[in-house]
């Protein structure tokens, strides 16, 4: 057990240049569960560059917005909180003026992190997220944006930069040509950008997930989740440009852009475009985690943050709606003979992945059963998983849906399917009819599957049983291990042993 969990809730309040945010884990544990959500835009650093000091009406939105969330710790129930200001309330003549203020309605000090630590942290938060990055991240906030390198799952030594979207539109007067000189200037000076040509840049902010969700609906992309959402750099480029060149009023009528996002929408694409030309990489991979999960993040123990954050959240979502969550072991196991490298072989990524389909085999099964089938699937699509791609949620869809449904195509995921290779859809459909048949087969509960096993020659499948149980050995099982069996281009046959 985590420390998190003995501790109860976990609550963060980031207080930002643009925005102020509360956020509530379940707890502190290696996949986050969020509670509660809520974020209000107080522009605390809408006036910085021009004036050095905090906006006045930024300052009491944002203390009238931590009232609210003190309040809200007392309601809600969350032992530990910490509260986090950046680069707004770190650079402003008046920010420890406001800390004062601020901290006199918490009742403890606030953390006021330096531009390097926010770097660090936020660096450590994408990494918590997507363990396998390599690159170089950069957090878009409403005053500063911090680069740093990330390889071999730890953050390097970063930078933090002044070119959060309210600070251009400060210094710049709302001038998008003013602004871009000031950024072209100020990547200019960071020769080391160029060592990351080709390689991607994680993107975390809410004006970039705007420009994600805007690439979505161009290409009329069928899965609306941001977190590792990939977009060429070329792409993003365009995109870019083409938010810099459109007004507020066009803006605002884009479907998927955040009415409070329109204002600084065009100075954060213009960011994005001089980033993309500075370091050279080759796609943005949008991440939904960044500062605040890097909080999260460093208060796990080693052995907690060691964990597959795939596989601690796949145990998660069945531990509150599978009969058995320890099922997935099970399963595990006893398809293993299914994937050996003389039947169809499977990389170290795959195996992870068949364990993770294998955890959420029995997440539909409370719902009718005309419908468990699409409602497995949708929930494994939907579902806010981290350390997994697109390309890995759909492949772990199609087993959910096979597990239910059998053979066939599912109508919801119209052409999701071109999204992954032949090779995965052929494998998820093995994996679900070999999950299908070991429900049916066990009675769904624990225990029996174990003693049963697979003999697998050059053009067979069969089934070994246990002389004890043999009577479950009926009309159903024998059609669903023939179905398998075909599907891996073999005669099935069901063997009763000792």
């Amino acid at each position: 057990m985590s420390r998190g969990k003995a501790g109860g809730r976990f609550g963060i309040v980031d207080l930002g240049s643009n925005s102020v945010r509360l956020v509530v884990y379940a707890g502190v544990e290696r996949n986050p569960v969020l509670v509660f959500n809520e974020k209000v835009m107080a522009g605390l650093g809408r006036s910085l560059a021009s004036t050095g000091r905090l906006d006045p009406k930024g300052i009491e939105r944002a203390l009238d917005a931590l009232r609210r969330f003190m309040a809200l710790r007392e309601q809600i129930g969350v032992p530990n909180l910490v509260v986090a200001a950046t680069a707004a309330v770190r650079d402003a003549e008046d920010g420890a003026d406001f800390l004062e203020r601020a901290e006199s309605i918490c009742g403890f000090k606030i953390m006021l992190l330096s531009g390097l630590d926010e770097a660090r942290i936020s660096a450590q938060g994408v990494l918590s997220g997507i363990p396998t990055a390599e690159g170089l991240v950069g957090d878009l906030g409403g005053g500063s944006l911090e680069l740093v390198p990330v390889a071999n799952g730890k953050p390097g030594e970063g930078a933090t930069l002044p070119l959060g979207p309210l600070r251009l539109m400060d210094l710049s007067h709302g001038s998008l040509a003013e602004a871009e000189s000031f950024v072209e200037r100020a990547f200019g000076e960071q020769k080391w950008l160029k060592n990351y040509e080709g390689k991607p840049i994680y993107a975390v902010g809410g004006v970039w997930r705007n420009l994600a969700r805007i690439h979505m609906a161009q290409r009329n992309y069928p899965i609306h989740v941001l977190h590792q959402y990939v977009i060429p750099a070329r792409d993003a480029a365009d995109i870019s440009r083409v938010i810099e060149k459109l007004g507020p009023k066009s803006l605002a009528q884009i479907p998927d852009v955040s009415e409070r996002r329109v204002e600084a929408l065009p100075f954060g694409a213009l960011v994005l475009d001089k980033l993309i030309s500075a370091s050279r990489a080759k796609e943005i991979v949008i991440s939904a985690y960044g500062l605040r999960e890097g909080l999260l993040f460093e208060r796990l123990d080693k052995k907690e943050q060691q964990k597959d954050p795939l596989i601690e959240g796949c145990r998660d979502l069945a531990g509150r709606l599978a009969r058995f969550p320890q099922h997935g072991n099970e399963f595990f196991k006893w398809t293993a003979p299914l994937f050996a490298d003389d039947v169809l072989g499977e990389t170290a990524e795959e195996s992870r992945l068949r364990h993770a389909a294998c955890i959420l085999a029995d997440i539909g099964w409370y719902v009718h059963p005309d419908y468990r089938a699409h409602h497995a699937m949708t929930q494994i699509l939907l579902a806010p998983f981290s350390g997994i791609d697109h390309q890995g949620r759909l492949y772990l869809a199609r087993v959910g849906y096979h597990r239910h449904e059998g053979r066939g195509e599912p109508e919801m995921l119209g052409n999701r399917s071109a999204y992954i290779p032949e090779r995965d859809n052929e494998r998820a459909l093995i994996l679900g009819l070999a999950l299908r048949l070991a429900f049916t087969l066990s009675g769904a509960t624990m225990g029996m599957l174990p003693k049963t096993r697979f003999d697998i020659g050059k053009n067979s499948l069969t089934l070994v049983v246990p002389k004890k149980y043999e009577a479950l050995v009926g009309e159903i099982v024998a059609k669903r291990l023939a179905a398998l069996a075909k599907a891996l281009g073999r005669k099935s046959d069901i063997r009763i042993g000792k």
